[in-house]
């Protein structure tokens, strides 16, 4: 059985994380730490796990009775944790924010997304999760750079639900702003290209296109919804492309190609990525859904815990989507 702690426990990255956790057959939750609400029922905070759990949060760290530690805590404050507080060699952990998600000298960290990088996470001892949109809009290209047919500049547009921003609220995250509303923000300038731009770059070495990415703020609580355009030669068919989409993903455990129109039911509250293309004149539109909490989030740092310890990747994962 897998001991495992959680940093950062009242976000809803940790509430989801949690509600993984409770129900997985090969993990444990030792503690979850929360300095704010120490002392206080882990479902005063996450009403949803009503029911499910018992548990307390805690201002103590005992790291070591864990085998494994999930950072959920906001950008910038993992490498200050672990800066302040040594955590044992032989504890494994996953960052769920950004800290680690850029190559640098002496980031021991692997990024990641299994699609990319499975066999370096299943030998890894310290993972660094993808951002959420990043997940949604790599996994829509990752097949047309292991094609290298990534040579112009690449139009993204992707919408979020409110649930990206997290639970801190704010201007842009009440309920009377958000319902009936759409915003875009940090365009050309967002976080999470530069990860993204690392990846292709992996896959298609000498990488150097624009990714020009505007992400929008949806008036729905979660999921990524989003569109990609490339321009192609002529000469390559859609069915080529296709074709290319479906051997890339045909080992991965959660991202599916499929010939259908996405939209977000059919992945909210699951860890499954879907993605679809099709060729019109000489541009690619390609469309990726995810469940920005899950497999943008939580779901995939669940998944990442799987390949590290040999555990079956899906274990604690099987979740369905709404029928409605």
């Amino acid at each position: 059985m897998v001991k495992v702690g959680i940093i950062g426990g009242a976000g809803y990255t940790a509430g989801e994380l949690t509600r993984l956790l409770l129900h997985h057959p090969e993990a444990e939750i030792a503690f979850i730490n929360s300095s704010s609400n120490a002392g206080n029922p882990v479902t005063d905070v996450h009403e949803g796990l009503l029911g499910e759990t018992d548990l307390h949060f805690t201002d103590k760290l005992p790291l070591r009775g864990v085998d494994v530690l999930f950072l959920c805590m906001g950008h910038g404050k993992s490498a200050e944790f672990l800066s302040e507080h040594p955590v044992l060699a032989s504890v494994r952990i996953i960052d769920l924010a950004q800290d680690f998600r850029l190559a640098a000298a002496g980031n021991d960290y692997v990024y990641g997304l299994p699609e990319l990088n499975r066999d370096a996470i299943c030998h890894a001892h310290h993972v660094a999760n993808p951002g959420c949109f990043a997940t949604a809009i790599q996994l829509g290209l990752l097949p047309l750079a292991a094609n290298w047919l990534l040579h112009t500049d690449v139009s993204v547009n992707a919408i979020t639900g409110s649930t990206g921003a997290g639970v801190k609220p704010g201007p842009t995250t009440h309920f009377s702003w958000r319902m009936g509303n759409m915003s875009i923000y940090k365009p050309f300038r967002h976080q999470h290209i530069a990860e993204i731009r690392q990846s292709l770059a992996q896959l298609q070495p000498g990488f150097e296109a624009s990714v020009d990415f505007i992400p929008y703020r949806g008036d729905f609580a979660r999921g990524i919804f989003c569109t990609e355009v490339v321009r192609v030669d002529a000469s390559v068919s859609e069915d080529d492309v296709v074709k290319m989409y479906r051997q890339f993903y045909e080992t991965a455990a959660f991202t599916h190609y499929v010939d259908c129109g996405l939209d977000l039911k059919q992945v909210v509250n699951t860890n499954k990525a879907l993605v679809h293309v099709e060729k019109i004149d000489d541009k690619l539109l390609v469309t990726s859904v995810i469940d920005n909490l899950l497999k943008g989030a939580s779901g995939q740092a669940v998944q990442n815990m799987n390949l590290m310890f040999g555990i079956d990747e899906h274990a604690g994962l099987d979740l369905k989507p709404s029928a409605f």
